[in-house]
């Protein structure tokens, strides 16, 4: 066990592979000796989240998110202190979020599309990890995804990417991957990626 976790920050474009990625990172350790901390259950309530030109709610931006409370529960966790903080229920009135706990394990992993975005977030990050795919793969991969698990059509799909999910990646995603300390290609498989973070992590917690 370390004194300090040491904090992973792992981002990439929308659909570019980083759920599945941190899945097979998690699969290599124990719950006491890595905790998982997204960005997704900071979303602000939908009264602060901005509309396109054609009234529809744009979650792609980083003023969705609640960075402050983000960096203050990370900032707690490099301190040894257990945090909790309600789930994000996508703005569903009638969703009873349940309590996350995070606990103050030797790796932290810290993901979401604006880690790097965020100087509050980044400073507190010991190693940069980006997902790369080209845009072509991601949108293929985002069309199967939100068809299967959100129930959207193909052209609603293709109205979020071209008006929200690509130029936010343009701005606020893409030019933080140069400083990154790890690139993996995820445009078929990143497997030698996921073994090489893997085995560097192992020597982190021995």
């Amino acid at each position: 066990m370390i004194n300090k976790p040491f904090i992973v920050g792992i981002t990439g474009g929308s659909a570019s592979g980083k759920t599945s990625f941190l899945k097979g990172v998690l699969n290599a350790f124990t719950d006491d000796q890595i905790c998982l901390i997204s960005q997704d259950n900071y979303y602000r309530t939908l009264e602060y989240v901005p509309k396109d030109s054609n009234g529809v709610y744009n979650f792609d931006l980083p003023e969705t998110i609640n960075h402050e409370r983000f960096a203050e529960h990370l900032n707690q966790l490099h301190a040894g202190q257990t945090v909790e903080t309600p789930e994000y229920t996508f703005n569903n009135p009638n969703a009873i979020p349940r309590t996350l706990i995070y606990r103050p394990t030797p790796i932290i992993i810290v993901e979401g599309l604006f880690v790097f975005h965020f100087p509050d977030v980044a400073s507190q990050l010991d190693l940069k990890v980006y997902i790369s795919a080209k845009n072509k793969v991601k949108l293929n991969r985002r069309i199967t995804r939100d068809q299967a698990e959100r129930g959207l059509t193909v052209d609603m799909i293709q109205y979020q990417w071209e008006n929200h999910v690509r130029p936010a990646y343009r701005e606020f995603v893409k030019p933080h991957k140069d400083e990154a300390d790890l690139v993996i290609p995820n445009n078929v498989h990143y497997k030698k990626g996921l073994d090489v973070l893997i085995a560097y992590l192992k020597t982190k917690i021995q």
